[in-house]
């Protein structure tokens, strides 16, 4: 709760400051300000372009708790938003014919304003008003690997919204229990470890059913951690408690529907860009234009995933792709950069083989050797594999090794619990900034 608090509270923050860079512009073009003509005015135009805006800073994860508004990420992703959302404003207003102010120049001066205001305002709120917002004093029982793997994402995750006030190690640790929550005031318990079932852990835990405590189990407080689902810690009875496909008719019905509109919109609108990007293939390297492979689909039926070809077919053994590879060639990796590389697949989606958001699909001998390593992989084809997913917005990217593998399907079986048209939505739009800044391999 305190986590929608201060990401309200900073979206309410921006749009004050957007309305206050809009007054500065106004006062600084006129030398005066009109709140019955001016404002008005202008004011009705610049909605959509604060609407504009704050998208923008969503789709750039602006709204990170974690990032840090000294940070060099920070600066990037916020030069990277001004940029964008700065040519969006201006073809909103070149398209406008409607518009009765001169936008150019008030256009200009209001982008300089509140890319300035921003920068403050971030800082003022990191600065002043985050550390005034309490965290949530957080109690562990249980010290082992599971411990240490959540205090290392709790360090790596300042603005989770907890703090890490107790670690309980030993079954004998727990008759102070009720008397160190109070004098911690603790506001959440995880058990990472039940010492066996132990009948004095449950007696403490039910001893403390009186005070406003939430009680986790490892897997739900490290899924809400991490957006992750921690395999190596559920069971068989996860999948039955958790996935609810037969509630899921609707919503599949309904991703088809759309699966198909916006595969067919995307088909028939890069069809003029096909014979460009065929002829920048065709004289960088030789081979086919066109790259077909065998990968898992839906129930572990094999298709022929269809990309653009990125790499040189001289030499190539058909290995994964590796950081640095050498096989890409100069205009696959513009290609792979801009996401361009992926748009035959909308063919894979018509045909019904794929979806747009969904579990990368892999290869059927991978997936045959991961199976056999890594405990459930197959649930992740319970569903159709998708052309971007949860685990691809993480910014990490995973290759096909065993430990990399097991990350993807952590994100694959946070995504299947999950899946509704708000988290595609939310997959989409990252997506989507990821292709704006080029940061596809």
């Amino acid at each position: 709760m305190k986590n929608r608090f201060k990401k309200f509270l900073l979206f309410v923050g921006d749009l004050a400051f957007l309305h206050l860079a809009l007054f500065l512009t106004l006062l600084a073009r006129y030398g005066r300000f009109d709140w019955q003509n001016q404002w008005p005015n202008h004011w009705t135009h610049f909605l959509l372009i604060f609407a504009i805006w704050l998208l923008v800073f969503y789709i750039n994860d602006l709204y990170n708790l974690n990032l840090k508004a000294s940070g060099r990420k920070f600066f990037r992703l916020t030069i990277n938003s001004a940029v964008v959302s700065s040519l969006l404003s201006i073809l909103y207003f070149y398209l406008n014919v409607e518009s009765t102010i001169a936008p150019r120049t008030n256009l200009a001066i209001f982008i300089v304003f509140f890319t300035l205001l921003f920068f403050l305002w971030r800082g003022i709120y990191q600065a002043l008003l985050h550390p005034l917002i309490p965290q949530n004093n957080l109690a562990i029982i249980g010290f082992n690997h599971r411990t240490e793997g959540l205090l290392k994402e709790l360090r790596q995750n300042p603005g989770s919204g907890y703090t890490t006030a107790l670690v309980f190690r030993t079954p004998e640790e727990l008759t102070n229990l009720v008397a160190s929550v109070k004098a911690k005031d603790i506001h959440a318990i995880v058990v990472a470890d039940d010492f066996g079932q132990s009948e004095k852990l449950r007696q403490a835990l039910f001893d403390c059913l009186v005070y406003p405590i939430t009680f986790f189990n490892y897997p739900d407080f490290y899924e809400l951690l991490t957006g992750k689902v921690p395999v190596e810690a559920i069971g068989p009875n996860w999948f039955l408690e958790n996935l609810r496909e037969g509630q899921k008719n609707y919503f599949n019905f309904f991703k088809r529907v759309l699966d198909f509109i916006l595969a067919l919109i995307i088909f028939i609108i890069s069809l003029v860009l096909w014979p460009f990007i065929a002829f920048g293939i065709k004289v960088t390297s030789r081979g086919p234009v066109i790259f077909r492979q065998d990968r898992l689909g839906k129930n572990e039926v094999t298709f022929k995933m269809i990309k653009f070809r990125t790499m040189r077919v001289e030499n190539n053994d058909a290995a994964p792709t590796v950081v640095g590879d050498k096989r890409i060639t100069s205009f696959g990796s513009f290609l792979r950069k801009t996401r361009l590389d992926e748009v035959p697949q909308v063919i894979n989606i018509l045909k019904g083989e794929m979806s747009f958001i969904g579990p990368r699909p892999e290869r059927p001998a991978i997936a045959a050797d991961l199976e056999h390593k890594i405990p459930f992989y197959k649930t992740r084809l319970l569903i159709k594999p998708g052309l971007t997913g949860w685990d691809q917005i993480s910014g990490i990217y995973h290759s096909p090794s065993f430990e990399d593998s097991l990350e993807k399907l952590q994100s694959d079986l946070y995504y299947l619990k999950h899946r509704s048209l708000y988290l595609d939505l939310s997959i989409a739009l990252r997506t989507l900034a990821t292709m704006l800044s080029r940061g596809g391999r």
